[in-house]
């Protein structure tokens, strides 16, 4: 089978061909869209802006006891690992002041909101030196971070 006949079929086979519908969106409260917006971006600043301060205590708000923060390494060789991190590093790290080694006039601290899902977020934060993706759940009422794929930017 071609490359074209291969395009052909998988356009044939798509859900928009075979006249399947889109679920409707719920619906949504306006007012608490923006209260869990306002409350989700807020924690992914305790997290960014607790880094760059050295304040353990905003970055502790920001996270899920269990939270994982990952980014995957590459050696030297070409092979690939995962490595993590949890909440109790991330906290102890801000305390030991980590971020203040970041001058100001290049602190990074840009916080999109990607997407919201009932009690479910993914927030992308960049930051100086990396891009964090951050899944965030709203536990007892409060928005917390509970898992954090991370990137480092390359250096020019």
């Amino acid at each position: 089978m071609s490359v074209r006949d291969l395009a052909l079929v998988l356009l044939l086979l798509s859900p928009a061909a075979l006249g399947a519908q889109a679920a409707p969106a719920p619906p949504v409260d306006p007012a608490a869209s923006a209260a869990d917006s306002g409350a989700i971006r807020a924690t992914a600043l305790d997290y960014v802006e607790g880094w760059y301060a050295g304040d353990a205590g905003r970055m502790e708000r920001a996270l899920h006891p269990e939270l994982a923060k990952r980014i995957v390494r590459v050696d030297s060789t070409g092979n690939p690992s995962l490595q993590q991190m949890g909440a109790t590093a991330l906290v102890a790290g801000a305390r030991a002041g980590y971020g203040r080694q970041t001058p100001k006039e290049r602190q990074v601290k840009t916080v999109r909101i990607l997407d919201v899902f009932g009690n479910t977020a993914s927030v992308r934060a960049d930051m100086a030196d990396w891009v964090d993706y951050m899944q965030m759940a709203k536990v007892d009422g409060r928005w917390v971070i509970v898992n954090v794929l991370w990137e480092m930017r390359r250096r020019s």
